[in-house]
């Protein structure tokens, strides 16, 4: 083994230590799922997380599968505020998306890999209760949900055994279906767990001051700062940086955005000194 490789085990170390037997929860979204070396390197990262002692946990979106399915059926795609508008047949494809494709793939790999894992939606068990939200702007954007209960026994009884992967998805008291931004679910589930840190993975390398500067990543913020910032800010980077402030509000630790297009960023955020993307932390 060379010196380097030596030097990162050790740097990895008080990390490893730091986090043992601690909940992290993963928003798994964007190149990380579609390009096919990526998909097999989070796999990887995830079942490492285990071994080593930590309590992973996975949400996920789909969004490119969803628009593709859309598309092919000339169904129009849209979003507002970076929420996908969602009539009922959208929600239908969502659902059938998610669940029935994204799920199972992603809980494959991470069973070839060597943990086995379960598949869960907000459906199951009732471990989301939604109600139907409207975009940044009031804007009416149909069957958009937001999280307003996670039953929290659903995923301690699968994680005692099992890595949880999550789709974003979810329903009300009637029985309404709904799609849920996969962030907002990660956030949600952060909180209801009491995670010591939630990740959001992502294509762009971090929050970034300029959109049009890829150099002007903001490495590490405080929730005022963001909060201040928010109102300014677009995309789909506007969701993410809400749903991190939502996670330190309900006292999570840390809310990380990170490059899900690095291989293992996911490791190298959580176990080296230098990090990746931007780190957000509770108001000063």
């Amino acid at each position: 083994m060379s010196n380097a490789s030596i030097g990162t085990l050790l740097e990895a170390l008080p990390y490893i230590r730091e986090f043992h037997g601690r909940t992290v929860v993963i928003k798994y979204g964007g190149a990380a799922m579609e390009d096919p070396a990526l998909r097999e390197d989070f796999a990887r990262d995830v079942v490492l997380l285990k071994y080593v002692g930590l309590n992973p946990v996975v949400v996920h979106g789909g969004g490119p599968d969803i628009t593709a399915y859309m598309r092919r059926l000339d169904m129009p795609v849209e979003f507002v505020g970076g929420l996908r508008r969602s009539d009922g047949p959208t929600v239908e494809i969502a659902k059938m998306v998610l669940v029935g494709k994204v799920n199972k793939d992603i809980v494959l790999r991470l069973n070839r890999h060597g943990q086995p894992a379960v598949g869960l939606s907000g459906d199951d068990g009732n471990l989301f209760r939604a109600a139907r939200q409207s975009a940044p702007s009031g804007e009416d954007i149909g069957f958009v949900g937001q999280i307003e209960r996670v039953d929290v026994n659903v995923i301690r009884h699968v994680a005692e055994d099992y890595i949880p992967v999550i789709a974003s998805v979810g329903a009300d008291a009637e029985g309404n279906s709904y799609n849920i931004n996969a962030d907002d679910a990660a956030s949600a589930v952060a909180r209801a767990l009491g995670a010591y840190k939630v990740l959001f993975l992502t294509d762009v390398r971090g929050w970034l001051r300029d959109p049009s500067d890829p150099e002007s990543v903001v490495s590490e913020a405080h929730a005022d700062e963001v909060e201040a910032a928010l109102p300014s800010i677009g995309g789909g980077m506007r969701p993410k940086l809400q749903a991190c402030l939502d996670a330190i509000h309900g006292g999570v630790s840390n809310a990380y955005i990170i490059d899900g297009r690095l291989p293992h960023s996911l490791l190298l955020e959580l176990f080296t000194d230098a990090g990746t993307g931007t780190k957000i932390g509770p108001a000063r």
